[in-house]
């Protein structure tokens, strides 16, 4: 049996009151210190009677907390603090900091203008508002904000993508009990993906042979990626230690620098330098600069969009339409694919992801076997 003590009753205006400090291992849950509970009545007797009645139930039930808390520390669990769940604000602003600081290390600045585009537009449309006022009504009515903007289909689903991936790590960080609101939303074709068509071999020499004739770094770049099939951001962010050309074989080294992270795993290769590249290639050594492109690369950051206005721009007259400087990359896949190359060759040299599994076990193919299938074209 509990000791009961007189002391936890006390008189006023004649009426006995009951009154009980929480211990104070459960203090916080509770939102008052002390228990106090008129028992209506002026008789001792009676209040005794009573007291020890409540007595027995707080003691009772604050051994059932006791036990719970117990329980829930052995299985490495916790209690939901309802009342902070309530007041805890995470504003949108707040979640692409969070997002940032714990996702954006290594990444480089196109990591972070994205999600800073992509959350600009989500206040845009809302506010700066707590991620938790947001439902999945929000979320469609942010589909069509951003169809209105005249986004294209595949816009609207990598800004989506982007502000789940916020939003999921915000959840996460700050334990905040909701489903995100951007998750399953139906977003919609709207036929509006353009296709990329290769530029034809011979608007291709063509341009080499003007290349050849300005002789400047804006050519020597069009003419590398020409006969290599780089990406532009990866013809870019070289260094001019990444091109080799004291070997039996020219070639060049794509890895990751600091400044130009590579699109994919797959990325990381070598590619032997042929034709009007290789002519570029020896251009951008006799130059004698760190950095093949320093234009547009420095060792803070690697500006693609930069070059891609300027190349395109002077491209545009001598290409057909809808082609681009990105369309050598494809036109690099069709001639290869003319001289029947493998397709897991043709992946090899391009960087493109390998379609099976298999594909990537071993070393993969030698610089030799790609310079025999890069000279056939």
């Amino acid at each position: 049996m509990y000791t009961r003590s007189p002391h936890y009753l006390y008189q006023r205006n004649g009426i006995y009151y009951f009154t009980r400090q929480v211990p104070s291992d459960l203090k916080t849950k509770f939102n008052k210190n002390r228990v106090v509970i008129s028992l209506r009545t002026s008789s001792k007797q009676k209040a005794i009677e009573s007291a020890n009645k409540l007595t027995d139930r707080l003691e009772t039930y604050w051994n059932t907390l006791r036990l719970e808390l117990f329980h829930t520390k052995e299985l490495k669990l916790s209690f939901l603090d309802n009342q902070k769940s309530k007041t805890e604000t995470v504003k949108l602003s707040k979640a692409l900091d969070t997002y940032i600081k714990l996702k954006g290390n290594g990444k480089g600045e196109l990591f972070h203008r994205t999600a800073l585009r992509n959350i600009s537009y989500t206040i845009e449309c809302f506010g700066d508002v707590d991620i938790t006022s947001l439902k999945s009504i929000d979320a469609a009515r942010y589909r069509d904000f951003l169809f209105k903007k005249g986004l294209s289909t595949s816009s609207v689903k990598r800004i989506f993508s982007s502000i789940n991936a916020v939003i999921n790590i915000t959840v996460n960080e700050f334990g905040i009990n909701m489903k995100n609101p951007f998750s399953g939303t139906f977003i919609p074709d709207d036929n509006k993906k353009k296709i990329r068509l290769p530029i034809p071999i011979q608007n291709i020499r063509d341009i080499q042979t003007e290349c050849k004739n300005l002789n400047d770094d804006n050519r020597w770049l069009i003419a590398l990626i020409s006969d290599t099939g780089m990406r532009l951001s990866e013809a870019v962010g070289l260094l001019t230690s990444d091109i080799i050309l004291s070997t039996e074989i020219p070639h060049v080294n794509i890895i990751n620098h600091p400044w130009r992270r590579l699109k994919t795993k797959g990325s990381n290769r070598t590619i032997p330098l042929v034709g009007a590249s290789l002519w570029a290639a020896k251009k951008i050594i006799s130059d004698n600069n760190q950095f093949a492109f320093p234009r547009y690369a420095n060792d803070e950051k690697c500006n693609a969009n930069s070059a891609s206005n300027g190349l395109n721009k002077w491209l545009k007259p001598r290409i057909p339409d809808d082609c681009v400087i990105h369309s050598f990359r494809h036109s690099l896949r069709d001639r290869l694919r003319a001289v029947q190359c493998p397709s897991d060759i043709v992946d090899a040299i391009g960087g493109w992801s390998t379609k099976t599994v298999g594909q990537s076990y071993g070393s993969g193919y030698t610089l030799e076997v790609k310079y025999d299938w890069m000279n056939k074209i």
